[in-house]
C-alpha cells in the first residue's frame, strides 16, 4: 500500500485541472440502472468510489465501457435485483440503487451501506420516502428487502431535516411512480440539480431541483441521454486551500464560482484572491498570512461540511484564532488529532472546534481516517516544515484523481511511495 511523501514550503504556480464531481457522477451512474437504453456519461473521475460503483453496476446486468472520462452505460435487462454486501459495504452511496432496482423491477435486496467512518448516518429518511411511495421495507440480517407490487405511487414527503442523500435517492425512485411527488426540505446541493438534469434529459419531468420543493411528476419510461457530469466543487475549494497554506498563483482550470456557495466567501475572507478567469478560477494569496475566519457547516449554500477538514489544516497557520462549528456530522474531527501531530493548535469542545494559528507546522508521519480528512493531512503538509507522510492513502484515491500528478505539475513536492514495514 502506497503513502504520499510531502515536503512543504513550497508555493504553487501553474493550472490544475477540475474534475467532475465525484458527489454527481455516482449519483448519474445509479440514475442509468432506470433505462434499458444506454447513456453516455463524459466528465467521470477516475476514482476508486467510481470503479467500486461500475462493479455494482455490473452485478445488476449493465455493460459499462470507460473511454477516459468517458462511460458508457447500458443496462437492457435487471439480471440480480440483489446488491450484496461485499460490495455495498465499501461505499456508502451504492445504497442508493434500492429506489432505481424497486422503481424498475419493484422488488430489492440491497445490504445496509458502509463507508467513512464519520457518524452513524442512518438510512431512515431513505426508507421512510421509499414506504411513503408505496414501498414494504423489511429488514434482515443487515438487508432491506423491499418491494412494490403494482409499482411506486407519487407522495407528498416532507424530511424532517435536510438530507442529500434521501433527496436523491426519491428522486431516483419518484421518477417511474405512478402520479406526481412532491418533496419538501429537499437539499439544494448542485450535484442535486445535476442529476435532475440528467434524469430530465432521459425523459423524466422533475422541477424545483436545487430548491427547497421539488415536484415530480412519474412517467412510464426512461431513455437514453449524454450528459456531462458538473466540476467537482469539493475538489475546487480543496486546491485553492492548498494555494491559501503554501502560497502562489494557481489557475483551478474548468471550476465555478456559484457552485462553492459560502465557501467563496470565507475563503476571500481569509485574504485570498479569488477570481473568474475564462478557464475558470484564478486563485493567489498575495504574500501576507491568511487571517484567521469562523465557519459554521450547513447545507448547501451554506458552508460545505465536507470542505471542514481541509479550512481547518489551512487556518492552524493564520493569523489569530478560528472557530469551527460542525453542524452536519457528529463525528467528522478524527483528523485534528493528526494535525495536532504536525503541531496544529487545536481544542475540541463537541461540536466546536478551536483553532489557534501557529507561524508554521512541522511536517510527521499522519494517517488519514476518512476521505475528506485525508486531504487535509495534505494540504497541511504542502504548508509544513520538512516532511509529512500520509498513509491510508485508499481514501485519497476515493475522492481525488490524479492527486500527485495534478499537485507536481504546479510545482509540489509530492510523490507516492511504497509502504515500508
Amino acid at each position: 500500500m502506497d503513502r504520499l511523501a510531502i515536503i512543504g514550503g513550497r508555493p504553487l504556480y501553474g493550472d490544475i485541472p477540475i474534475s467532475g464531481a465525484k458527489n454527481s457522477a455516482i449519483k448519474v451512474m445509479v440514475a442509468t440502472l432506470l433505462s434499458e437504453e444506454k447513456v453516455s456519461l463524459s466528465n467521470v473521475p477516475d476514482l476508486a468510489d467510481v470503479r467500486q460503483l461500475m462493479r455494482l453496476l455490473e452485478n445488476h446486468g449493465t455493460i459499462a465501457e470507460r473511454d477516459g472520462n468517458r462511460l458508457s452505460l447500458h443496462t437492457p435487462k435487471i439480471t440480480s435485483r440483489v446488491a450484496p454486501y461485499d460490495i455495498v459495504r465499501k461505499m456508502r452511496a451504492s445504497f442508493n440503487v434500492l429506489g432505481p432496482l424497486l422503481a424498475r423491477e419493484e422488488e430489492a435486496k440491497v445490504s445496509l451501506p458502509g463507508g467513512c467512518a464519520i457518524g452513524a448516518r442512518p438510512v431512515d429518511l431513505h426508507l421512510k420516502a421509499l414506504e411513503a411511495l408505496g414501498a414494504k421495507i423489511e429488514l434482515d440480517e443487515g438487508y432491506v428487502i423491499a418491494s412494490a407490487k403494482g409499482g411506486l405511487k407519487g407522495a407528498e414527503i416532507s424530511f424532517p431535516f435536510v438530507s442529500v442523500g434521501a433527496t436523491e435517492h426519491t428522486m431516483l425512485a419518484a421518477v417511474l411512480a405512478q402520479g406526481k411527488t412532491v418533496l419538501q426540505n429537499a437539499a439544494r446541493e448542485p450535484e442535486i440539480a445535476d442529476l435532475a438534469d440528467c434524469l430530465n434529459a432521459m425523459g423524466a419531468k422533475i422541477k424545483g431541483a436545487g430548491r427547497s420543493t421539488i415536484e415530480i411528476d412519474g412517467v412510464t419510461s426512461l431513455g437514453s441521454v449524454a450528459h456531462s457530469v458538473l466540476p467537482d466543487r469539493i475538489e475546487t475549494g480543496a486546491y485553492a486551500m492548498a494555494v491559501g497554506i503554501a502560497g502562489g498563483e494557481v489557475i483551478l482550470t474548468n471550476a465555478r464560482t456559484e457552485l462553492l456557495g459560502a465557501a467563496l466567501s470565507s475563503l476571500r475572507e481569509t485574504g485570498l484572491e479569488i477570481e473568474d478567469s475564462e478557464r475558470g478560477l484564478r486563485v493567489k494569496k498575495n504574500g501576507k498570512k491568511l487571517q484567521a475566519v469562523d465557519i459554521v457547516t450547513q447545507p448547501f449554500p451554506g458552508f460545505p461540511t465536507d470542505l471542514q477538514a481541509l479550512f481547518m489544516a489551512m487556518m492552524t497557520t493564520a493569523e489569530g484564532t478560528s472557530s469551527i462549528k460542525e453542524t452536519i456530522f457528529e463525528n467528522r474531527y478524527m483528523h485534528a488529532p493528526e494535525l495536532a501531530r504536525m503541531g496544529a493548535d487545536i481544542h475540541i469542545d463537541g461540536q466546536l472546534a478551536t483553532v489557534r494559528g501557529k507561524d508554521r507546522l512541522k511536517g510527521a508521519p499522519v494517517m488519514a481516517t476518512d476521505l475528506r480528512a485525508s486531504m487535509s493531512l495534505v494540504i497541511a503538509g504542502l504548508g509544513a516544515e520538512g516532511q509529512t507522510m500520509v498513509s491510508r492513502l485508499y481514501h485519497l484515491d476515493r475522492g481525488f484523481e490524479n492527486l500527485a500528478s495534478k499537485l507536481q505539475n504546479v510545482g509540489a513536492l509530492v510523490e507516492r511511495v511504497p509502504e515500508t514495514d
